[in-house]
């Protein structure tokens, strides 16, 4: 596995489907370790949940289809891809298969190796695999005349997942029935007890970083809705001798039931994220900062493998809804001429807008102020061409040209920074701006005005003044001021979506009756959509995003 010493991570989930807790726990941990992560979805589906909760998405084909492999390829040039995280059971003997053609376009795939794999798809090798490892297994076989184990027993497909086609059969007559309705199947002696999940996460070298028992409280369509955090020390090292053997790069699954004698007996082990391991990473086994930290450090601490809460910490999940828009279903306008006759179309009764290449060029602000410097401050005299071509390239221009001409220093840096970000500027509403925001209120007295933005509260308040707009909106939030003294500002800044909260109570109007106006897809719409309102891109032709 590549490690990428870098704190600009690009990570694409594949089939991701429902799994928004897993989003949530890596831009939780990204957020922590200060890496600038954006994250790509593909499903095939258009609407998935999890759609509203990247940065970027996309539909795809099935994967059986042929086009798969190749519309990853394209996805993952496109975007400069780092890591793939497959999600799925059958997601991942295809990547797999496919991983040295990843790795030539410079991405790698989170997935074990095949043989591995093949071992979890098939139970019969799953069984033969347990065995080798020296743990209990409910012994299987894949004919129902070789079956004498007793009844009841289990019937289920040797690769299936989420408990479709897997029945508990009571009598031989039912098993012979079930035999015939169930393909490729196994049988198994049922085992009363407790069922367990181990939520392992191991570092690129198969050494455990996190092994993380819970108990399976409540289970539907095969997936944990009610868990309680065990840090049993005989399942953990049964585990370590499954690991020591497996050698998982990443994250694994392990699945038994411990029956009423105290019996262990394993049944199931999957390489990937499973759909409770977000439970883990709460309970403090934070299996994504580990990756995380994996790939921008090229390792992490596994001196605590069995730290999580205390014995007993019950975690219980719960189903929510978002609003769903596939990325090409954004309306988007380059005008605000545009904007009145798509506002009547969505029937919404409140505008909230973003400001920076929303209202005005955020370009026209950065040259007024390295006019300013280039006018105050004598190190920078003459340095205009030089500061914009620096910022043209996306290299920070003061710092460069600091160094450029061998005055650089951190004391002299923030005092040219400071006097940037606090000068008053210059700046013009786009063509149209003014015009609406003043006919909007006339459409209907009821109609509303307010504006998010992200950024420091002086700056801010310094291009609204500039602007000349402060009195024509409800309401106002810059999100740095909602940090307060001691927050990180970092954390209220779009996509947080408290700004959003905040608005819809201060106008009181509905979300379903809001649309947020913006320019930046990565930061800009997931919030409002994951709150149920209506969003529209502004794409100016001067844009950063255009």
């Amino acid at each position: 596995m590549k490690m990428l010493q870098k704190n600009q991570i690009t990570i694409l989930f594949t089939c991701i489907g429902r799994r928004v807790e897993l989003l949530e726990a890596f831009r939780s941990a990204a957020f922590d370790l200060s890496i600038d992560l954006t994250i790509i979805g593909t499903d095939a589906s258009s609407t998935v949940p999890t759609f509203s909760y990247c940065d970027k998405s996309y539909t795809v084909c099935r994967i059986d289809n042929q086009e798969y492999i190749p519309t990853l390829k394209r996805i993952v040039q496109e975007n400069h891809v780092d890591l793939i995280i497959p999600t799925i059971d059958t997601d991942l003997l295809i990547l797999a298969e496919h991983r040295d053609a990843f790795i030539a376009l410079g991405s790698n795939i989170l997935v074990s190796d095949k043989d591995k794999i093949q071992i979890c798809r098939d139970k019969r090798l799953t069984h033969s695999f347990f065995a080798e490892c020296g743990v209990s297994t409910p012994h299987t076989v894949d004919d129902v005349k070789d079956y004498q184990n007793g009844f009841p027993c289990f019937i289920k497909p040797k690769n299936g997942s989420s408990s479709i086609y897997a029945y508990k059969v009571i009598t031989r007559s039912q098993l012979l029935e079930k035999a015939q309705e169930v393909p490729e199947y196994i049988i198994q002696p049922f085992i009363k007890g407790t069922e367990y999940t181990v939520d392992v996460f191991c570092d690129f070298s198969g050494n455990p970083i996190h092994i993380i028992p819970r108990k399976r409280l409540l289970v539907r369509s095969g997936e944990v809705l009610v868990t309680e955090i065990c840090n049993d020390e005989k399942i953990i090292s049964e585990c370590r001798q499954i690991i020591r053997i497996f050698k998982p790069q990443g994250p694994l699954t392990i699945q038994l039931i411990r029956d009423e004698a105290g019996q262990d007996y394993y049944i199931e082990i999957n390489p990937r994220f499973g759909g409770g391991s977000p439970l883990s990473m709460k309970s403090g086994a934070n299996s994504a900062l580990s990756l995380l930290t994996l790939l921008a450090t090229g390792s992490a601490d596994n001196s605590q493998t069995d730290v999580a809460s205390a014995n007993g910490m019950v975690y219980s999940r719960f189903d929510h809804s978002v609003a769903v828009h596939a990325n090409d279903s954004i309306p988007t306008i380059s005008s605000f001429h545009e904007l009145l006759p798509q506002l009547e179309r969505m029937n919404v009764q409140g505008v909230i807008l973003d400001l920076d290449d929303t209202l005005y060029a955020e370009k026209e602000y950065v040259k007024c102020g390295f006019l300013y410097l280039c006018d105050t401050e004598d190190c920078m005299k003459g340095e205009f061409e030089r500061l914009w071509q620096f910022f043209e390239e996306g290299v920070a221009p003061i710092d460069n040209l600091l160094k450029e001409k061998g005055l650089y220093s951190e004391t002299l840096k923030k005092k040219l920074l400071t006097a940037y970000r606090y000068h008053v500027p210059t700046i013009h509403l786009y063509s149209g701006v003014l015009d609406f925001l003043r006919e909007w209120r006339d459409c209907n007295p009821q109609n509303k005005l307010g504006l998010i933005t992200d950024g420091r509260v002086e700056g801010q308040n310094n291009k609204i003044d500039a602007l000349a707009i402060r009195a024509e909106f409800e309401e106002i939030i810059i999100t740095d001021e909602l940090a307060g003294f001691q927050g990180d500002v970092k954390r209220f800044r779009k996509p947080n979506p408290l700004a959003f909260q905040i608005m819809r109570e201060r106008l009181g109007i509905d979300y379903s009756q809001l649309v947020y106006i913006g320019d930046n897809p990565k930061k800009d719409f997931q919030a409002p959509l994951r709150l149920g309102m209506q969003v529209i891109q502004f794409s100016p032709e001067d844009g950063v995003y255009a």
